[in-house]
């Protein structure tokens, strides 16, 4: 399984991530800010398969993680979490370095889902505007 380090500074949603990707068999890491996770990744020397964070965060958020380890460590595919369509906005035009956002609230499942279609690297699906307010 993959060796993913998780950025989130809401202890019940980096519980409930930790908790999910531990059960799927995963090894975790979990900092409670971006700066944390920043010094994780630097001290193990890229070595996770994945970095799943916030966006906003105290210390250094998601977006400033993001172009920190995509520059530092390009091979660790990472994954954005928010819950504020705002963020979400400021992640667009980082698609050579972000796979995708996943917008809080989410399940198990979409939280499974995204993180596998992310490992395996299979293409994003981007849905229509007319297609997303016909799923609503």
């Amino acid at each position: 399984m993959a060796r993913i380090l998780v950025a989130e500074d809401d202890p019940s949603v980096r519980a409930f991530v930790v908790t999910a990707l531990t059960m799927k068999g995963h090894e975790v890491v979990a900092e409670e800010d971006g700066g944390l996770a920043a010094e994780t990744m630097e001290a193990e020397g890229g070595q996770f398969d994945l970095l799943l964070s916030d966006i906003k965060m105290p210390v250094m958020d998601g977006i400033a993680l993001a172009l920190q380890v995509g520059s530092a460590f390009p091979d660790v595919t990472i994954v954005l979490m928010t819950g504020f369509a705002d963020q979400r906005e400021r992640a667009h035009g980082l698609e050579a370095l972000v796979y995708d956002v996943i917008v809080k609230p989410f399940t198990l499942a979409e939280l499974l889902a995204k993180v596998e279609d992310a490992l395996e690297g299979r293409p994003v699906e981007v849905l229509s505007l007319a297609r997303q307010a016909r799923e609503e």
